[in-house]
């Protein structure tokens, strides 16, 4: 008799089609539920991260921020100091060189946008439009560079913080977190690095020298201020107040080598592109210091040195009269 040999499709023995595909096909729906479990978790954190993170911030200190992280340079020179240590003549400097509009926008200057977009349709320099808000926000969450996405997340940073933070609170953040020097976080640690002196005492002048040197901190030196830095002081005073209101002058073109990065000042806000390679700084003749407190605002144009008095000629004493002969 001929056997027969047993089916594999009989009801002891599953098909072999199925019995083979059906681990797979069970693990994988199970593989992909994980991931996108662990993925939905991962973007509940990040989105849960920014806004707790603001809140508590709201009321403690900065303690480290991304672009800190990020640094070059270490160790890095930060010094917490609240807003009551801070002269008022760096607020207004900041605010001078940086964002003038500050205190009126709701995180984002309009006008300065349409005003960067048409500067950057017809010129070759890169104009930015950023506020001191979208700042802060960069510097306490993000990193160095451009595009679309990253704009879009600051953007997004941004519209919390100022629903979350009165404007002087924003500020008083920046302040402490914004960079003066590769590795000199903040402006008491700049005060102290460049002056030596805490940031309540700060003049006018030093304020401003800060302020210049903001939007390419490891390009340009507040303690040894070039041409350019010169003339950026000159005009953040008299934004200020501190004397005559000049043009704001043109920033230099980079140097061989260096990316090319947004150049700012005024209205334009900070840059966007990442810090450029630490390059000497020019060392010019320092700006004269500006006046102490309570003093009348001095011109900041370069000051009028009075014409030397000429040494008179010393008067030789004159000779002696002969006396008179004796009569014989």
């Amino acid at each position: 008799m001929d056997r027969k040999e047993p089916s594999l499709d009989s009801a002891d023995n599953p098909p072999l089609r199925a019995q083979r595909g059906a681990p797979v096909v069970a693990a994988r729906p199970r593989r992909k539920s994980g991931l996108r479990r662990w993925f939905w978790r991962l973007l509940l954190v990040l989105v849960l991260f920014v806004p707790v993170t603001l809140l508590l911030m709201r009321w403690l200190p900065v303690p480290i921020t991304a672009f800190m992280l990020q640094s070059s340079q270490w160790p890095l020179q930060h010094d917490w100091v609240p807003a009551s240590q801070i002269a008022d003549v760096a607020r207004k400097a900041v605010v001078a060189s940086e964002d003038q509009k500050f205190w009126d926008h709701n995180g984002f200057d309009l006008e300065a946008i349409d005003k960067a977009r048409k500067h950057n349709k017809r010129g070759k320099k890169i104009r930015g439009a950023s506020t001191i808000s979208q700042q802060t926000a960069k510097n306490l969450y993000l990193w160095p560079g451009g595009g679309y996405f990253r704009k879009g997340v600051e953007a997004g940073i941004t519209v919390l913080m100022e629903l979350m933070w009165p404007k002087e609170r924003i500020l008083e953040v920046y302040l402490n977190i914004a960079e003066f020097g590769p590795g000199i976080y903040g402006v008491e640690a700049a005060s102290q690095a460049y002056f030596r002196k805490p940031a309540a005492k700060l003049t006018a002048n030093e304020a401003a020298r800060l302020a210049a040197v903001l939007p390419s901190p490891r390009r340009w030196s507040a303690k040894a201020p070039g041409a350019y830095v010169q003339k950026r002081v000159r005009w953040i005073m008299g934004q200020m107040g501190y004397g005559a209101r000049v043009a704001e002058p043109e920033p230099p073109p980079p140097l061989p080598g260096e990316p090319m990065e947004p150049e700012t000042g005024g209205l334009f806000g900070g840059s966007d592109a990442a810090p450029a390679a630490d390059v000497p700084a020019a060392t010019d003749a320092p700006v004269e210091p500006a006046p102490a407190e309570g003093e009348a605002p001095v011109p900041v144009e370069a000051p009028v040195e009075s014409a030397p008095v000429p040494a008179e000629a010393p008067v030789e004493a004159a000779p002696p009269a002969a006396e008179p002969a004796a009569a014989p």
